[in-house]
């Protein structure tokens, strides 16, 4: 018997004052069997950054032609592609071709990745990179309960979630490109 989806209700208050941002969200994540509550939080921090009303959560890890999150027009075109974690070299390339703007959000140890992929894709024009500190991310992901309530501000390039557990400061370091 295959394993199932684990449904979490997320209720996201999101205060973006570097683009003007203000919206209640409220939408349930699936959270595949093989995935970690890291990266389902990941994945919630990159639908905080770079949220639009077109942004829409992919299948991801079910679907390699998916992404993690995208956003596309109403006539079907990739406009942003947003893939989260340590994918290689020819993922990255693959994804940046079918999209006019490519942005990766990325987490763990990241000197390696850094060095032998990153590196190798700096040429690719529509590209965008972020890391997360892996500590901070480490304590928001701890215990996540199945009904989310996160109040995320982001402010002078700082993101900051508040849940019941208090304020969780979440650095981010520009690796390429621009949020």
């Amino acid at each position: 018997m295959a394993l199932q989806a684990t449904p979490y209700k997320v209720d996201l208050n999101l205060t973006d004052l570097d683009r003007n941002v203000y919206e209640n969200l409220r939408f349930t994540v699936a959270k595949h069997p093989s995935e970690t509550e890291e990266r389902l939080a990941v994945r919630l921090i990159a639908h905080a950054l770079w949220y639009s009303e077109q942004l829409a959560f992919g299948r991801g890890l079910s679907d390699v032609d998916e992404p993690a999150l995208w956003e596309k027009s109403l006539d079907d075109r990739v406009l942003h592609w947003i893939e989260v974690g340590q994918p290689d070299a020819e993922r990255i390339t693959w994804c940046s071709r079918r999209t006019e703007r490519f942005s990766l959000l990325a987490y763990g140890s990241l000197r390696v990745w850094q060095t032998k992929v990153l590196d190798s894709v700096r040429s690719l024009k529509n590209i965008n990179v972020a890391a997360v500190d892996q500590e901070a991310l480490e304590n928001l992901a701890r215990d996540l309960p199945r009904s989310l309530s996160w109040s995320v501000m982001i402010s002078d390039g700082h993101l900051y979630v508040t849940d019941e557990r208090g304020q969780h400061e979440i650095p981010l370091e520009w690796l390429h490109g621009e949020r």
